[in-house]
């Protein structure tokens, strides 16, 4: 699960690290290769906390259409390569619950089988300011872009929506790895940590619309926040909202309080 970073002005020296977490240890760190340096004293309180957003389903609302689309254009590349009409749903849907992500069930188990992930992304997304403004405003250490789609979707979702410059890195999927890692597994989350430089999970805090994925990283020791269809019902997470604008009023920590009513009053404002 590869990363590349988005804002190297904001980039602060974050350690390269080279050896997961230990999810059944909440705040053991992460060991270092022998050799390796850390120019401050690596503890809880003295290494940057991250906030890990998740992009599809969770920056923009699931009812853009995205979804839909892009189940339609996964289903069609298992008929192109063969499966029968009658299976592809039921084939499609194990892929989800074995992998996590439809398409490398594709890619592992059909490779010939052409994976571009075009979408009309143009006619389905456009800018959201208060989501910008609500990025921009926080107040915490790094914001880190953390999905299991590929970069260049990623990169394009993130520009149509006018956030570029906000996150300081990226963690995504790439598809033509062999045996690709992607959410929910705990080693994707490990990935992610070191991407960002973050040793302590403590520091770690994560929004998602998957519950499976919020499951994970409560798991491995991250505060975690689902964008739930239904927060009321959702048990999963240690907050549940159903805009990402609401993220303010279970994390004010990182927001005050103008910041939190402008991004309530993006809630019901056309972008």
């Amino acid at each position: 699960m590869p990363s590349t970073l988005l804002n190297t002005d904001k980039q602060t020296n974050g350690t390269i690290l080279n050896k997961a977490v230990d999810i059944n240890a909440t705040e053991v760190p992460v060991q270092l290769a022998v050799g390796e340096s850390i120019e401050r004293a690596v503890t809880p309180n003295h290494e940057p906390r991250v906030f890990f957003f998740d992009i599809d389903n969770c920056l923009y609302p699931k009812d853009s259409g995205i979804p839909d689309l892009m189940r339609a254009k996964i289903e069609q590349y298992f008929e192109d390569v063969g499966i029968k009409n009658g299976d592809v749903k039921s084939l499609s849907y194990r892929y989800y619950l074995d992998y996590g992500l439809a398409i490398r069930g594709l890619v592992i188990h059909h490779p010939d089988a052409k994976v571009d992930g075009a979408l009309p992304l143009e006619d389905l997304l456009s800018e959201n300011p208060p989501l910008r403004e609500m990025i921009k405003s926080m107040n915490i250490e790094k914001k880190w872009l953390f999905t299991n789609a590929g970069k260049d979707h990623a990169l394009r979702v993130i520009k149509i929506l006018g956030l570029e410059g906000l996150f300081d890195g990226l963690t995504y999927c790439d598809y033509t790895e062999p045996n690709f890692i992607c959410k929910p597994e705990a080693a994707s989350f490990h990935r992610a940590m070191k991407d960002a430089g973050v040793v302590y999970p403590s520091n770690c805090f994560f929004v998602d619309d998957s519950a499976a994925n919020v499951d994970k990283a409560l798991d491995i020791g991250w505060t975690a926040v689902h964008v739930a269809d239904d927060p009321v019902k959702s048990p999963f997470g240690h907050y549940q909202i159903t805009n990402i604008l609401e993220l303010p009023t279970v994390l004010p920590e990182f927001w005050d309080e103008k910041s939190t009513a402008a991004a309530l009053a993006g809630i019901s404002s056309p972008n």
